[in-house]
């Protein structure tokens, strides 16, 4: 090896360079910024479009079905979704991986303007976003002050949340909660009837009478000045006075039919934070924005102290006489730093491990610390290649740096232990540092692009499970390669410099320990042997000690098919807190939906574990917003305390469902959990598309009974609920027509009556306030005020609305779905205590059996959508891992057949691995699934260091068992090293509680369960598959290998007729 030679010569440019690697990968930490998981774009556009006042049934036939034939034609969709609520349709459209979305926006945007004139009059123009993972609130801020209500509204909207807003990396901030201004005419219908008046008039009155008109100019050469109409109104006296003229030709005044009063919008939804009511702020960020900076910056802005404490800036210092507190109630940075921050500690504590096991194993402080130096350069110059791949700190890139922490000091171990070998045989440590290097380099080398290998193909593959953890795969091929980099340069030179061999005594204390350590060892290494040659003694032991390793295997792959591990998308994880929301009848009032939600409030405050309760009542986040809100829906937020609630947050949430189903009495109660990524939607779902809407309910109906059977499965329901109570009016045209109306008069006149009319502003200051002309709340009580509507007709006649329609109680759905173009019904339920994958597996066995008709189709979505996606992504990995290691090892033996001999290594790593999940309860997922490909780099390698010893005996004349177990005498130590020491660098992960552990802990488990059954099984097992090997090679293959580096320079016998043309002139 050049490299080790210059470095031993000429140690200064190895000097230099790893100054500047070292510099720059302080540098890059100080870049870096923190992130919970890789940021990575699920592709989905929204399109929301609002149609006041309409009918689930009629937003889906004159809007949602125009929208989805508009968008069907773009190209890279992988599904459409549509969701058709009261007053408003969304359609989600998501798309292929690696799709434009940015491109695509703009294409759906062109393709819907070009339906625009098909929709509906009313309709408001849709609305497209681009949704991303980012587009969720990272932090809840509780706002109270002196004011009242009313004023602390117009001050945050007009005032602070702008302020808020302008914080660089804030994407918008919402409000929830709080009381609006807004001008109020409530018409008497009694009044209107008397004078003989129509809403639509009054309406007519104030819209005429609110105009500013731009009139021209009058100029001459002079000058020139423009003269303005300004009919605005601009106190509620004036709007009290505006004149009416009636039928009969009667003045009247508005205040005569109608009162007007400066009052408050109608409360659609009400925020408390422990019981107290405040203002919600919600801050979103922007896409490209760091969580944790945001969260520093509006931090900042809300207030800052100086040393001591005193308030010396920020909002709350601005507006300190109106006394405005704002309190964050929720800030989801705190998981992510702490979950980092204990990411880190448990690297510590791996180095400083590593670091003891390195002492008893070389046997002095001095070499330890040369295999040491190995780990902080490696990292720290890592960080310049995460920086430049444009990573952040985050969950993955951290445990990646973690888990890497043993297998840095695995190349130092190797180059060291046989640099060590030569200098026993006598020579300097100079000669011994350089043959030693030169002589196991290639080896070394591939043990390195074995582990860079398996991880390739998931760091360059796309999808969602690539898109999350290829930063962890990245990490550890960056840090692997420069780990190389230092044991080819840094350890040679050190050696050469520092080395000398160390002669135990047991006269130090130390000294005795190492004693007794090495008596050990030797035993644990004659009692290998002995194993070893009992089953290399004939061909009968050989093939039984095969047949126990292919049972074992066997065995271990039945765990996963008798169900004792079960599958998942994505590991549980446990943020401590959750949602309690509930749902009342669908006619119920918001003060009804906010007495019950009181209730539930007073009950989860008494219990002892619960730190923070956030409240919205009047909305409910699943996953979509209808704009109207829900008045039958609340949710509550609750955190649970950190430091002295110890068990499991799902499990508690169920039990407090329980409870509160007792307490609150007509409320469905259901709890959602929060996971690593917010609020998690229903693990389990299953979308059943049918030709009718009637045909999939019927058929999800039955599928559901069926899941709620299924032990796991909690909280079970359909997405598409009934029973929405409507008032239906049916016109008859004809009577219509002749009693001299129209449909959209009578339509207008009654959408003013009972929505209100909110066309008109008026103008207070610099700010605009909706003007609401409705009927007052006497008149929009109940079914009979709407059959006495009262029209007027051109002859100024009073018709009532039943004299030509019938008006009826009905009722209606209240979401309709749809899934590509079809009808669809969804089921949906969260799983407790259980993997999800497992409980969605046994009831796929059960519904599948259920008789469907024609043109019913099951699809899954949520987890299992994605877990499906994910474990075919990391299937085929696992697959082009195998395939890469097999290649390199054909490199590396310049032979076809020995690298099945190391590849027999990687099935005995996976009998521990899924011993040790099965026995902690963790569950294949995708964290689980990527630590058994890194096992095949980890194990592969032992098996490596093996073969490649045995191949060396066998070259210089020693027959195969002779070889056999001499490698196994002289490799067993690096072979016992490098695995003890990725083991115990794996313990602080695998027994690792708090914030974000639950992610990581399945991995080492996978991890450490491997290597320690490869450990055992590959220095028994794979020299009994060499030998069996070796025995058919020498049966079946050629007697003679020809030896091709002799051949090139054989001395040959001119031959004689030979006439050189040329020299002939």
């Amino acid at each position: 090896m050049k490299i080790s030679e210059i470095s031993i010569k000429r140690p200064s440019i190895i000097i230099v360079l790893f100054i500047i690697l070292t510099l720059g990968g302080i540098f890059s930490y100080t870049q870096l910024g923190y992130e919970l998981v890789p940021k990575f774009e699920v592709n989905v556009i929204t399109v929301q479009t609002v149609y006041p006042g309409a009918s689930p049934t009629e937003v889906e036939s004159s809007v949602t079905k125009k929208i989805e034939d508009a968008v069907a034609s773009m190209e890279s969709i992988k599904k459409i979704e549509s969701t058709s609520l009261e007053n408003v349709s969304i359609v989600m459209i998501t798309l292929r991986d690696g799709a434009d979305v940015n491109f695509l926006l703009t294409d759906a945007q062109r393709k819907i303007n070009a339906v625009l004139n098909d929709l509906p009059e009313d309709v408001d123009p849709p609305s497209l976003t681009k949704f991303s993972l980012d587009d969720v609130a990272i932090m809840s801020l509780a706002v109270t002050s002196k004011l009242s209500e009313k004023e602390l509204y117009d001050l945050l909207d007009n005032k602070i949340q702008p302020i808020l807003a302008r914080i660089n990396g804030v994407a918008k901030v919402d409000m929830i909660g709080g009381e609006e201004r807004e001008i109020q005419v409530s018409v008497d219908a009694k009044k209107l009837e008397g004078y003989g008046l129509s809403i639509n008039q009054v309406q007519q009155v104030i819209a005429s009478s609110n105009l500013d008109f731009p009139t021209g100019n009058v100029s001459s050469r002079e000058n020139r000045t423009t003269i303005r109409l300004s009919g605005k109104v601009t106190s509620i006296d004036q709007l009290r006075n505006l004149p009416i003229t009636t039928a009969q030709g009667i003045t009247v005044y508005l205040r005569d039919v109608a009162d007007v009063q400066d009052g408050i919008k109608e409360l659609e939804k009400i925020a408390r934070l422990d019981q107290e009511n405040t203002i919600l702020l919600q801050v979103f960020k922007q896409s490209d924005a760091n969580a944790v900076a945001v969260s520093e910056a509006v931090k900042k802005a809300i207030a800052v102290h100086d040393k001591d404490g005193a308030l010396i800036g920020g909002i709350e210092k601005d507006y300190s006489a109106q006394d405005i507190k704002i309190k964050i109630a929720n800030d989801s940075s705190d998981f992510t730093l702490n979950s980092a921050n204990n990411v880190i500690h448990d690297l510590i504590i791996a180095i400083v491990l590593v670091g003891f096991i390195m002492l008893f194993f070389l046997h002095s402080l001095r070499n330890a610390a040369i295999t040491m130096v190995a780990i902080p350069l490696s990292l720290i110059a890592t960080f310049i290649g995460l920086n430049l791949m444009g990573y952040t700190l985050n969950l993955m890139s951290l445990l990646g740096l973690s888990l890497v922490v043993g297998i840095l000091v695995d190349d130092a171990i190797v180059v060291l232990e046989n640099i060590h070998r030569h200098m026993e045989m006598g020579k300097s440590k100079v000669r011994a540092a350089f043959d030693g290097a030169k002589e196991i380099g290639f080896t070394v080398t591939a043990i390195t692009l074995v582990i860079v290998v398996v991880f390739f193909p998931i760091a360059i593959s796309s999808g969602l499970v690539a898109n999350i953890l290829a930063q962890f795969c990245v990490t550890v091929i960056i840090a692997t390669s420069l780990s190389l980099l230092v044991s080819f340069t840094i350890v040679p030179w050190l050696y050469s410099r520092f080395g000398k061999l160390d002669h135990i005594t047991n006269r130090t204390f130390f000294g005795r320990i190492i004693i007794g350590f090495e008596a050990g060892l030797t035993k644990f290494t004659h009692w290998i042997t002995g194993i070893l040659e009992w089953t290399l003694k004939n061909r009968k032991t050989k093939l039984a000690t095969l047949g126990i390793a292919i049972v074992l295997l066997f065995a271990s792959f039945s765990l996963v098919g008798n169900g004792y591990i079960g599958s998942d998308f994505f590991p549980g994880v446990d943020r401590g807190e959750f949602f309690i929301q509930l749902e009342l009848d669908k006619d119920a009032s918001l003060e009804k939906t906010n007495r019950m939600t009181q209730k539930a409030e007073a009950y989860i405050i008494g219990k002892p574990e619960v730190a923070d309760m956030i409240t919205t009542v009047g909305q409910a986040s699943d996953g979509m917003m209808s704009p109207s809100g829900s008045k039958y829906k609340s949710e509550i937020h609750v955190v649970l305390k950190k430091n002295t609630f110890k068990g499991d947050s799902k499990v508690y949430s169920a039990t407090l469902r329980r409870e509160l189903e007792n307490v609150l009495i007509g409320a469905k109660v259901k709890t959602l959990n929060v996971g690593i990524m917010g609020a998690e939607q229903a693990p389990i779902k299953l979308t059943v598309i049918g030709s009718n809407v009637d045909d999939a309910q019927e058929f999800a109906a039955k599928a559901a009974e069926l899941l709620r059977e299924i032990p796991g499965a909690s909280g079970v329901k359909l997405t598409s609920e009934g029973g929405n109570p409507e008032i239906n009016v049916k016109v008859d045209r004809d009577k219509m027509t002749s009693l001299g109306l129209s449909l959209s008069t009578v339509g207008m006149a009654m959408q003013t009556a009972f929505s209100g009319n909110t066309d008109n502003k008026y103008r207070a200051g610099d700010n605009e306030y909706d003007i609401n002309i409705r009927y007052s709340e006497t008149g929009r009580s109940n079914i009979s005020d709407v059959k006495n509507l009262k029209f007027i007709n051109n002859n100024g006649v009073a018709i009532a609305l039943e004299q030509f329609a019938d008006v009826a109680y009905s009722s209606g759905p209240t979401l309709l779905e749809r899934r590509d173009k079809s009808p669809a019904v969804s089921i949906q339920a969260q799983v407790i205590g259980r993997p999800g994958g497992t409980v969605a597996a046994e009831w796929e066995e059960k519904f599948s059996k259920l008789e469907k008709k024609p043109g019913i189709v099951t699809v899954w979505g949520g987890n299992m959508e994605n877990q499906a996606e994910g474990f075919g992504t990391l299937g085929v990995a696992l697959l082009a891992s195998v395939i890469l290691v097999y290649l390199v090892m054909v490199a590396l033996y310049d032979n076809f057949i020995t690298p099945f001999v190391v590849l027999f290594s990687v099935p005995l790593s996976f009998i521990g691995a899924l011993l040790l999940l099965a026995l902690t309860n963790n569950s294949l997922n995708i964290f689980t699934i990527l630590g058994i490909i890194m096992l095949i780099g980890l194990v592969v390698k032992n098996a490596i260091l093996l073969v490649d010893f045995a191949n060396h005996k066998k070259a210089l004349g020693a027959s195969t068992h002779d070889a056999l177990v001499a490698a196994n005498h002289a490799r067993l130590r690096p072979i016992l090293m490098t695995t003890i020491a990725m083991v115990i660098g794996m313990i602080p992960i695998a027994t690792a509680t708090g914030d974000g552990a639950d992610m990581n802990r399945g991995l080492a488990i996978v991890i450490i369960g491997g290597l320690l059954s490869s450990l055992l099984l590959t220095l028994v097992v794979v020299p009994v598959v060499y030998s069996i090997f070796d025995s058919l090679q020498r049966r079946f293959g050629k007697k003679e290998k020809v030896n091709y580096e002799q051949e090139i320079v054989a001395d040959y016998v001119p031959n004689q007729d030979y006439v050189d043309e040329f020299s002939q002139h």
